[in-house]
């Protein structure tokens, strides 16, 4: 089975499981599998790539529950993501929907941030990153050092527009504005 055999060296990696999630009856089919390596991934991410080592995996709720971080990124996907979430006020969903109360949505966004936001900010960042160099790369065969410059430009106004929205999303303020 190609999950089983998954392993972790490179962010292409992560993009890859995080892409097979998308099939509901893919996720379904195979959720013990994936949860632990979604676990697997996450402790890459977090530590390796990140160097993050201060965060413990799996995540733990106060009354040392082990908080499903696969079903919490599912659910808030399904619920249109971390800001759509935050905007609508619905942490306490969330946290009801994994099991826990109503007044735990606040420890389930903070799960979230610490855990998660990083991680589907820098797969969008790069599923983005990777669209906008193979479109500049489809231009009428610019192979000249110019059009390299073009790309690398695409790609840092990119890098930097996804930049100003993260930066908008946690602290509320418009980067341009500040």
């Amino acid at each position: 089975m190609i999950i089983r055999a998954m392993e972790f060296h490179d962010f292409t990696n992560c993009k890859s499981l995080i892409e097979m999630m998308e099939d509901n009856k893919f996720l379904f089919k195979y959720k013990q599998e994936l949860e632990r390596k979604f676990e697997e991934m996450l402790t890459w991410f977090i530590t390796i790539k990140l160097g993050i080592t201060t965060r413990p995996i799996p995540s733990h709720a106060a009354d040392n529950k082990m908080v499903d971080l696969l079903g919490m990124y599912m659910i808030v996907e399904r619920d249109g993501g971390y800001r759509s979430v935050t905007d609508n006020n619905m942490w306490s969903v969330v946290a009801k929907d994994m099991g826990y109360e109503y007044h735990d949505g606040e420890f389930m966004r903070i799960i979230y941030a610490m855990y998660l936001d990083v991680l589907v900010y820098y797969y969008r960042f790069k599923s983005l990153q990777e669209k906008v160099i193979d479109k500049e790369m489809m231009k009428d065969g610019e192979s000249s050092s110019a059009g390299c410059h073009e790309r690398s430009s695409s790609a840092d106004a990119v890098q930097n527009e996804a930049a100003m929205d993260h930066y908008t999303l946690y602290t509320g303020n418009n980067w341009e504005g500040s």
